[in-house]
């Protein structure tokens, strides 16, 4: 009996990398991670060693290989890779060297390039094109800062030696043993790069980045033939077969396969993404539209997405910034000590807004505290946060399509708190499904992989079983009591917005 087709994912985030074996229904069979640091140089600063992402990835790899029989080694089939979308990292194509730190997607520190390109009257052609919006979040402006304040970045570039590169860009370039210079169309989609309708390098944005287009990867579908891991590697020689940003991996883990279907990630942060099909959506309320994922030929499947930059992050800052928990699994016994939050709301803007606001400028806060607040209703008012930070986003998207979602997927490691899911619904209205397994993202990329690879016959054969195990979460409140509280929070969330050190919200 020939043995069972096993799908590898190599699931890049920014905390950690991750490698992961499916079977082609899309079953978890093994996993190993690696942890990856972060640095914050300063105030909204937040940077990556370009050579720690790489080697935290291939210690995961490293692990998982370790842990299988020879027959599940012979049975690994193809291979997917997913990834923390809009790091930049730009490197030497001769020696592979980066230019730099990998400025992460988070970071802020372009706040002023961004200005001065909306000063010059750029910003209206620029979204309309991208779909996105002038904000540090998207790489363009991160390659103009290394490309001003890195001396080796300008002199490569100077010397047609310059690679720019999103994550999963620069991973490839390691397995492939630095042959191939590939970006796919999911994650080239962030950039502030990339013609959305016409799926090509714009050279006018280029330009205005000073980007030379010999540092550009060359831009590919999210399936195709994208060569082998080289030897040498953990699973050498395993068939390279799709690319795809983390968010859009994730959604296709859930399966959300037709228009109108959502899912959302907690992870460092939290993302929402509503499936739109053929049809390219654009949102004038702070949505961003982008590319969801192309079949081989390139044809794309497009989608609406909230971006929140705190989720984990929330969590993480209790348990080592204020040490009111000592895992992070801990924050759900201690949210359900309490009865409420007792007024107490908590804004996660630790490194600003993202949809609907975009304003790196915004910081965190902690309002409605009493004498009588508790660690419970702190830990109860950091989960509701996340939950009414996505309830924003829901709103605008259920306009933007012009009905109602119904129902929420879910995932991502926060995901896993019952407090937080139970929240999400009470606050937006919908039914909220959490699956038996969170590893959407990795699944995703697994499943595109093995559909290109041919062990996946159709996609949608497997959306019966998605229903199958997990938990449904219902809303407890009615219309009025949501309508109070999402009042609150918005009241909240204005005083947040636009602050700065020493002065006023």
């Amino acid at each position: 009996m020939a043995a069972t087709p096993l799908l590898l994912a190599l699931d890049q985030g920014t905390s950690s990398s991750r490698a992961a074996l499916f079977d082609s229904s899309g079953m978890l069979v093994a996993s190993a991670s690696a942890p990856l640091a972060i640095r914050y140089p300063a105030d909204g600063w937040v940077e990556q060693d370009p050579l720690a992402i790489w080697e935290s990835q291939r210690q995961a790899m490293a692990q998982l290989e370790a842990t299988l029989t020879d027959e599940q080694r012979r049975s690994v089939t193809c291979c997917g890779i997913t990834n923390q979308r809009e790091t930049t990292v730009l490197w030497q194509r001769s020696n592979g060297a980066p230019c730099g730190p990998a400025l992460v997607w988070q970071d802020g520190r372009t706040v002023e390039i961004c200005r001065q390109w909306k000063d010059q009257g750029l910003e209206a052609n620029w979204c309309h094109r991208t779909g996105l919006l002038l904000d540090p979040y998207f790489s363009a402006s991160k390659i103009r800062w290394l490309l001003l304040h890195e001396p080796t970045a300008r002199a490569a570039a100077e010397r047609h030696d310059l690679c720019f590169g999103t994550v999963e860009s620069w991973l490839l370039w390691h397995l492939s043993g630095r042959r191939l210079h590939y970006s796919d169309m999911s994650n080239a989609s962030r950039t502030l790069l990339m013609d959305l309708e016409q799926r090509q390098w714009m050279e006018a944005f280029c330009d205005a980045v000073t980007l030379p287009s010999s540092a550009l990867p060359e831009l590919v579908p999210c399936r195709g033939d994208f060569g082998a891991i080289s030897e040498g590697l953990p699973f050498a020689g395993v068939p390279i077969r799709a690319l795809l940003g983390d968010q859009q991996a994730a959604t296709l883990g859930q399966l959300c396969l037709e228009p109108g279907e959502a899912k959302c990630t907690y992870g460092t942060g939290a993302f929402l993404v509503v499936n739109t099909g053929s049809e390219l959506r654009r949102s004038n309320a702070g949505l961003l539209t982008t590319l969801a994922w192309t079949d081989a030929d390139g044809t794309p499947t497009y989608c609406l997405e909230g971006s929140l930059f705190n989720a984990g992050t929330v969590v993480q800052w209790l348990r080592d910034g204020l040490g009111l928990i000592r895992e992070a699994a801990e924050i759900n016994a201690l949210a359900a000590s309490v009865d409420s939050a007792a007024g107490v709301m908590l804004v996660p803007a630790f490194t600003g807004w993202g949809t609907p606001h975009w304003d790196p400028s915004a910081r965190g806060l902690l309002i409605g505290l009493t004498r009588d607040s508790q660690p419970g209703h702190i830990a109860r008012a950091a989960l509701e946060g996340i939950a009414l930070s996505v309830a924003s986003l829901v709103q605008l998207a259920e306009q933007s399509i012009g009905h109602g979602l119904g129902e929420l997927a879910v995932d991502g490691g926060a995901a896993a708190s019952d407090p937080l899911l139970q929240a999400q619904a009470d606050s937006t209205g919908l039914r909220v499904r959490r699956p038996a397994s969170l590893e959407s993202t990795a699944r995703g990329v697994a499943l595109l992989a093995g559909a290109e690879a041919g062990v996946i016959a159709d996609l949608r054969d497997l959306v019966p079983a998605k229903m199958e195990g997990g938990d449904l979460f219902k809303p407890g409140l009615d219309s009025n009591q949501r309508q109070r509280w999402c009042e609150r929070w918005d009241e909240a969330v204005r005083r947040s917005l636009h602050w700065s050190e020493g002065g006023q919200g």
